[in-house]
């Protein structure tokens, strides 16, 4: 079993009997009863370099999540080390090319279903659900939405399944951890003039609002 995924059935399923922490996730702070979270690498685990400047802690909760494709290639290489490699080129892209301090938005989801913190401090904040990192994914959101990027273009495809998968799995943990309403899961192009995040995935949040609902009721 591949314990860098962790399925709906995995996330929904109640970890009353879970005693110790595995590597596919924790027990949500406080709650002995509560679903286990989904397998989320840190900036550590991928290798991210050290932001260029200073970030901001901010001490509130997310209050929506915003969908973003990273406009790459759609890559047929659904491993861990590819994952990685996705997230290091991001950084670079969005220091290097951007003259931002870091990766601009705070989680990034493979095409194999992979989940990776992108701006540091992003994990430890959602793990709180109490404070968020400023982001640098979106103009006037930057200090209330996550910005949950998807590697590949959405454009004239739609995600693969392990993906759409792993992206529900996310979208139902961050709005259980911050209290976000799943009407509040909304595309890039809702808030800024983009076509991201492409026409077929942004097609698919009401089903993306949909699953995830549902996911929180179970």
């Amino acid at each position: 079993m591949d314990l860098g995924h962790l399925d709906r059935r995995s996330f929904l399923r109640g970890a009353a009997l879970v005693t110790g922490v595995g590597a596919a996730g924790l027990l949500l702070p406080g709650t002995a009863g509560a679903a286990t979270a989904p397998r989320i690498y840190s900036c550590a685990e991928w290798g991210a370099r050290s932001p260029a400047d200073p970030l901001v802690t901010l001490d509130h909760k997310a209050d929506r999540i915003l969908i973003h494709h990273i406009a790459s290639a759609n890559s047929t290489d659904y491993s861990l080390a590819h994952a990685f490699q996705v997230a290091r080129d991001d950084q670079a892209d969005h220091i290097d090319n951007n003259g931002w301090s870091d990766t601009g938005q705070h989680f990034t989801v493979s095409r194999g279903g992979y989940r990776l913190e992108g701006r540091h401090g992003s994990l430890d904040g959602l793990k709180s659900g109490t404070r968020m990192i400023r982001g640098a994914h979106c103009p006037g959101q930057n200090d209330n939405a996550i910005g949950i990027e998807n590697e590949g273009l959405y454009s004239t495809v739609e995600p693969p399944a392990a993906q759409w998968n792993s992206l529900v799995v996310f979208c139902a943990y961050a709005c259980r951890q911050y209290g976000i309403d799943v009407a509040e899961i909304k595309g890039h192009r809702d808030f800024y003039n983009t076509e991201c995040p492409g026409e077929r995935l942004y097609a698919k949040l009401p089903q993306l609002r949909k699953e995830v609902a549902a996911a929180l009721k179970s």
